[in-house]
């Protein structure tokens, strides 16, 4: 009697094992169907019905996880991908998906460890990328210029992989090497106008105002919007390289809409000074005393426009008077040197 039953409880656990894989089998290619004909949220229904007589199936999660990334659903695909994977660590599509998922969901040191994952199954060429980008955004900029040559290497048509390093670099204040990275980015992809404007940035940092002027041309011929920021960029480019009629210009452009703006009202008054028209000085100079009365680099610098003009004892008596407001304005005045800004 016990045998007889021992077998029947057998072949029943053995009708209920090959049961659940039919039905497995059967929702499973249901869903693959449904995929093909991109219904993706019925073939979600259909490989959840699958993993439901198969939970730890992972060709089932996979493609599960495929149909939810497919409807944008990323934080759920990557909880079916992160199944598939506990079942099998070396399926190459599941590694994959987790390496771009975490990339994606900013999950950045999940998606270098994938990535290293992808690198020891040799899968793709696109780990050094991912784990380059990650370490971006970790800050981590040492470690990403090093595996953005590898990328590079991987893929050398990637222009991405040359802008992050200029990014890297310019946080680093390395902004020659930065410069050239931005350039070559540019060179293989030069559609994007805030990387030509960041560009010209770089270049305004290194300096090399030419080359500044350069790029942000460029980059607003591409579209970039002039701000206020990026006319005053180009306003100061043109006048370090003492263009003063274009960059007076376009410093009285943004003095129209920022008219009390100290530093702009500087820089004009501090461009007529340089071409020797030192009344057109004065009087922006005196703008910036409208404002604040105490400001001793201006009131020194209008002595200092007043001597120029020949009036010499009324401009020493200026000069002499800012001294007293601001004792270190008289170093400048042994040195003959121009205060430097506000």
């Amino acid at each position: 009697m016990k045998t007889l039953i021992s077998i029947l409880t057998l072949g029943l656990i053995s009708n209920s094992i090959y049961s659940q894989t039919d039905s497995t089998v059967y929702y499973f290619t249901k869903g693959n169907t449904e995929k093909d004909a991109r219904r993706f949220r019925e073939a979600e229904k259909d490989y959840a019905k699958a993993a439901q007589f198969s939970p730890k199936d992972a060709k089932v999660l996979l493609a599960w996880g495929q149909s939810l990334v497919e409807q944008r659903r990323y934080v759920e695909a990557k909880e079916k991908f992160t199944g598939s994977y506990q079942a099998d660590n070396k399926n190459s599509e599941t590694v994959m998906q987790l390496a771009t998922l975490s990339l994606n969901t900013r999950q950045w040191n999940d998606a270098i460890t994938y990535a290293k994952k992808m690198q020891e199954l040799k899968i793709g060429n696109s780990a050094n990328y991912v784990i380059a980008k990650s370490y971006y955004s970790l800050e981590n900029y040492g470690e990403c210029v090093k595996y953005c040559e590898l990328a590079y290497k991987d893929d050398p048509k990637n222009a991405e992989v040359p802008y992050i390093a200029g990014r890297c670099l310019v946080e680093m204040s390395n902004y020659k090497k930065a410069a050239g990275c931005y350039e070559q980015a540019i060179a293989l992809d030069s559609s994007k106008a805030n990387w030509m404007y960041e560009a010209g940035l770089v270049y305004y940092a290194v300096p090399d105002d030419k080359k500044a002027i350069y790029w942000f041309e460029r980059a607003s011929a591409k579209g970039y919007p002039r701000s206020n920021d990026f006319i005053e960029n180009l306003a100061n480019a043109y006048l370090n390289i003492k263009d003063y009629t274009k960059g007076l210009g376009l410093l009285q452009e943004i003095l129209v809409k920022k008219p009390q703006d100290q530093e702009v009202l500087y820089n004009i008054a501090d461009a007529y000074y340089n071409i020797g028209k030192y009344d057109d000085a004065i009087n922006y100079w005196d703008k910036i005393l409208e404002i604040d009365k105490k400001n001793a680099n201006s009131l020194y610098m209008i002595g200092l426009s007043y001597q120029k003009k020949g009036e010499k004892e009324k401009g020493q008596q200026l000069c002499d008077k800012a001294i007293e407001m601001d004792p270190s304005l008289k170093n400048l005045k042994q040195e003959k040197k121009m205060p430097e800004g506000i």
